[in-house]
């Protein structure tokens, strides 16, 4: 299988399955002389491990990353000094199932990518699915926290935004409340919303999409370029390659489509430090592909998780017509873990950005 990295400067390339004995990712570009700590990316994983509540898998995983290179320990014996050279990481998979899959080793779960890994490769790992799982997602969120480091003054982050039908009241925004709860939401009084919503979901066995969103600020004007590298070119294009994810827009997204030209355009004024500000944010932070300073703004939308137990109708690798259901350890709502995932893509999409436009206009900041 290729195509397992992305990046142009900052790369980065994920390996591993759901149900092997280790998955990880290589980050090549990052710069040398930069401080780094297993902590700095253990807390971004433990943000995005499975079995933290009932409204997510019960696969329990530890997700605790291992540094094999790339780095020059120190004398406090916690902080990593960077080389230049490719970081490798590695996660241990402890709490595998794949008996849960035997069932559906022949049979093309509907939803899933069974089928068409099938018809790409003439096989596929029915085990959680291989690498199309999400289990996959853990090596990218420890790449996004040693691009985080490339910019230490951009602030990534996440909220869930709506689950089903259920949207949050912005209004209420307090990013404060996104690490209270179990839902990473900015709305307190979603929350007890949220749960009983779910909690009807999971009685009965089936799944709910999401809305997740990221947003990144002090990013610095300029970076980007127009036409084929357009940042949110490239952060739609990583956030898209989240497992799940249908839909991502930047800034006001779809709804510009009902704004009319002078609702729309974000205007300028002269700020009393003698530097251009915007009145509004309706661009996400992005124009012409190319950042404004303004917050970069980005949402994606989560489809519902595939595996649930009401029965579903297929095939199975002999052609035959079957009705199945899924059996094992599954999110009712898979856009919840995803919030640390999307901060990670952007965070990876940025550094890479950052670096390029280091070495096309020599710019440091």
């Amino acid at each position: 299988m290729s195509h397992n990295t992305f990046g142009h400067l900052f790369r980065v390339t994920t390996w591993g399955e759901s149900h092997g004995p280790a998955l990880g990712c290589v980050v090549d570009g990052c710069p040398p002389g930069i401080s780094l700590t297993l902590a700095d990316i253990q807390n971004y994983l433990d943000r995005r491990k499975p079995g933290q509540s009932r409204f997510v898998t019960q696969r329990r995983e530890a997700d605790q990353v291992k540094i094999l290179s790339g780095v020059l320990p120190q004398e406090d014996g916690e902080t990593y000094i960077t080389t230049g050279t490719p970081i490798s990481m590695m996660i241990e998979n402890t709490d595998q199932r794949s008996k849960d899959y035997g069932e559906i080793a022949r049979q093309y779960r509907p939803g899933h990518a069974d089928y068409s890994y099938d018809v790409k490769y003439g096989l596929r790992d029915y085990r959680g699915g291989g690498r199309s799982s999400a289990r996959e997602t853990a090596a990218r969120v420890a790449a996004g926290a040693v691009a985080r480091k490339i910019l230490p003054g951009v602030t990534y982050r996440g909220a869930l935004v709506q689950i089903g039908k259920h949207k949050i009241n912005r209004d209420n925004w307090d990013w404060a409340q996104v690490d209270q709860n179990p839902f990473f939401s900015p709305d307190a009084e979603t929350v007890p919303v949220w749960e009983n919503y779910l909690d009807e979901i999971r009685k009965n066995g089936s799944s709910v999409g999401a809305v997740i969103e990221i947003v990144a600020e002090g990013v610095p004007a300029g970076l980007g370029a127009p036409i084929y590298s357009k940042l949110d070119q490239d952060i739609a294009s990583l956030l898209m390659s989240i497992n799940a994810v249908k839909g991502v827009e930047i800034g006001e997204g779809f709804d510009s489509a009902e704004l009319t030209g002078e609702e729309n355009a974000d205007e300028m004024r002269i700020g009393n430090d003698g530097h251009p500000r915007f009145l509004s944010n309706h661009a996400g932070g992005i124009l012409g592909g190319i950042a404004t300073g303004e917050p970069i703004v980005a949402r994606f939308a989560i489809k519902p998780t595939s595996s649930i137990l009401t029965p579903r109708q297929s095939i199975d690798q002999d052609g035959r017509e079957v009705e199945l259901r899924t059996k094992g350890r599954h999110d009712p709502c898979v856009g919840i873990r995803a919030v640390p995932i999307g901060e990670a893509m952007v965070a990876c999409a940025v550094a890479d950005h950052y670096l390029r436009d280091r070495g096309q206009t020599g710019r440091l900041d």
